[in-house]
């Protein structure tokens, strides 16, 4: 369990003051010219050494990426953090920008210094209105302060930050849609290579991140990389916002440890599952489109991305969707099934029409109506869709359906045998 002396986000339930003073009370904007002034190298090195992670699903190291910037350009270089926050069962962005917004700020400053970026964007969901007024009230308060834009915390360095409100695009979650919306296009994907860190935002040096990642910078490069690294596992370091929905009794978001095991942290922080753990039948533990676990791989599973990988699951986003024996499971998968459907930009061949199959033939199985054969003909085709589009779109569409079928086929077997059963005597009259 994560002690109370290592939670970063301690106005996560934002019972104190979000505004500039309440945030300086809690440490933020502490030191942090001294900070800047230890350089660029300085920042990606202490990034690195802490083991982070980034926080909106992929997992990929953070100082490696900020690296790849180049450290020589004529043209501008931009960070662009990623606030749109659309993974059904994800609500851990929404509510740092809520009641934390001046870590994200002050974290952007820093991470932009460590990429040699001098402008900002926000890009936050179009349904954040009220989060997307008060994250704008705080950049206000930071250029008021000095802390923002010309001379940034007296440190001589320039940066500006500009908040956009995107317009309810799911796809404009991926770092290159989200460019394409960013300059006023549709929100669908660039092909890569080239990859943003050369050819990014109006074709110059950008990086993407998740605010969650942003907004644990300054705190790492105050505290030190060492003090982050030695919370959590190797590989997997650090603290991490988690999103328990679902069947619980106290759904909640909660700063904990990574590696934390995952019936502890549902049954210490969410009040344990509706009816009891003998209750539980199944969990998605990293937002709607990671495979989903049966109670058997749940009782020992630990939260972070090797161990989640290990049993063919992620812990992407962190949202922990319960769902106790009354989930009528086929059913829960189809509606995710419709979703991915409906949120494919329609690039790509293989989720564009796979998708839609994917959605009517889980469908139909919701019923019973289906064949045998075709569930693994539904599996044949999830792979043909996973990896082959441009983003990780299609794999979101399939791995639900690969985990469904991975664990829980008999299920799906049984409404097939009963819609025949059923059919049967009609069938003879």
């Amino acid at each position: 369990m994560l002690a109370d002396r290592d939670r970063i986000f301690t106005n996560l339930y934002g019972r104190g003051d979000w505004r500039l003073p309440g945030a300086r009370q809690r440490g933020d904007w502490d030191g942090t010219k001294d900070l800047i002034a230890k350089g660029r190298d300085w920042i990606v090195n202490e990034i690195k050494e802490s083991g982070l992670r980034g926080r909106g699903g992929a997992g990929f190291p953070t100082g490696l990426k900020w690296s790849f910037m180049p450290k020589q350009s004529e043209r501008p270089a931009y960070l662009v953090v990623n606030a749109d926050e659309s993974e059904p069962g994800t609500c851990k962005d929404r509510d740092i920008l809520r009641h934390d917004p001046h870590k994200l700020i002050e974290g952007a400053l820093l991470a932009a210094v460590g990429m040699g970026a001098q402008y900002g964007y926000i890009y936050i969901r179009g349904e954040f209105y009220n989060e997307a007024q008060r994250l704008q009230a705080a950049i206000d308060e930071a250029y008021a302060a000095g802390l923002i834009g010309k001379n940034a915390c007296g440190s001589g360095y320039d940066f500006e930050l500009y908040l956009h409100r995107g317009a309810g695009a799911y796809i404009c979650g991926e770092e290159t849609g989200l460019l394409e919306s960013l300059e006023g296009r549709k929100g669908q994907p660039r092909l890569k290579p080239p990859f943003p860190a050369a050819v990014g935002l109006y074709g110059c040096p950008t990086t993407v991140n998740n605010v969650e990642t942003i907004a644990v910078v300054p705190s790492i490069l105050r505290r030190g990389a060492t003090w982050f690294a030695g919370i959590g596992r190797p590989r997997n370091t650090g603290t991490k916002i988690f999103c328990i929905s679902g069947h619980v009794n106290a759904p909640c978001n909660v700063e904990e440890e990574m590696g934390i095991p995952l019936k502890e942290l549902i049954e210490r922080h969410a009040g344990g599952v509706r009816g009891g753990w003998d209750n539980l039948l199944a969990v998605i533990p990293g937002g709607s489109s990671v495979p989903v676990l049966p109670r058997s791989v749940c009782e020992e599973v630990l939260m972070d991305f090797d161990s989640l990988q290990a049993v063919k699951s992620g812990l992407g986003t962190a949202a922990v969707i319960v769902m106790d024996k009354s989930t009528d499971i086929v059913k829960a998968i189809a509606r995710l099934s419709a979703f991915y459907k409906h949120e494919s930009c329609g690039q790509c061949t293989p989720c564009r029409e796979g998708t839609g199959w994917m959605w009517r033939v889980i469908e139909r199985m919701v019923e019973g109506n289906a064949a045998v054969a075709e569930i693994d003909m539904l599996l044949d085709v999830s792979y043909e869709v996973e990896g082959h589009t441009i983003c990780a779109l299609g794999d979101a569409a399939a791995w639900p359906i690969q985990g469904l079928i991975r664990h829980f086929r008999p299920e799906i077997e049984r409404r097939i045998a009963k819609y025949r059963a059923a059919a049967m005597p009609r069938a003879a009259e």
